[in-house]
């Protein structure tokens, strides 16, 4: 996995973007306001810290007050904050080139399955659980999951984004009654071993 050590961030459109400057994996994190960007960040944080047995030494961010107002909290912690020069989005190129490519991969699902784009959430949190188990030519054709977890990603779970699918019935009532729901393929929840549906009815 590597030191796991330089992270670069992003805030844009309601969406937090975190890039590993090792591995090149993303998280995302769905955001209602800017508000829950620094919640957020110390939860990742945490998180990295508790899975990997890391501690991040270097953030890389924009001049953002959401990213600023942690300056202290960094202090604390021995994190190195690395702010890039006022309109010069090029010094956190790496962020910027991965929030485009989640953007378009994120387009073209939501293109692909003819979603409204009310989805658009769950059309960035899929193009990053696949970003994530791509291979890569920065990686040596190695993916992002394998870089950070030191084996290769399972591919039997995927599904195409905006199928069709069945969920259970759960309802034992009538024994004529259909057994599934018809339903959208919506993504990977996280923390679950299952899918993410809608249910059409």
């Amino acid at each position: 996995m590597g030191s796991l050590s330089h992270y670069c961030f992003l805030w844009i459109s309601l969406f937090l973007t975190i890039v590993d400057d090792h591995s090149r994996a993303v998280w995302l994190y769905l955001l209602s306001d800017k508000t829950m960007v620094q919640q957020q960040i110390r939860e990742f944080l945490t998180m990295i810290e508790r899975l990997f047995a890391k501690k991040v030494k270097t953030i890389r961010s924009d001049n953002g007050s959401e990213f600023l107002c942690l300056t202290r909290f960094f202090r604390e912690h021995g994190i190195v904050h690395e702010t890039s020069c006022v309109h010069t989005p090029q010094q956190n190129g790496r962020a910027e080139r991965k929030h485009r490519h989640i953007l378009n991969v994120a387009r073209a699902l939501g293109f692909q399955a003819q979603l409204p784009i009310e989805y658009w959430g769950e059309c960035i949190l899929t193009a990053g659980y696949l970003i994530n188990r791509t291979p890569s030519i920065l990686l040596k054709s190695k993916t992002p999951f394998e870089m950070l977890y030191g084996h290769a990603p399972g591919y039997k779970h995927i599904r195409v984004f905006g199928c069709l699918a069945y969920a259970h019935n759960l309802d034992k009532g009538d024994k004529f009654a259909s057994r599934s729901r018809r339903c959208i393929f919506l993504g990977y929840p996280y923390g679950k071993k299952g899918w993410k549906l809608y249910d059409l009815e």
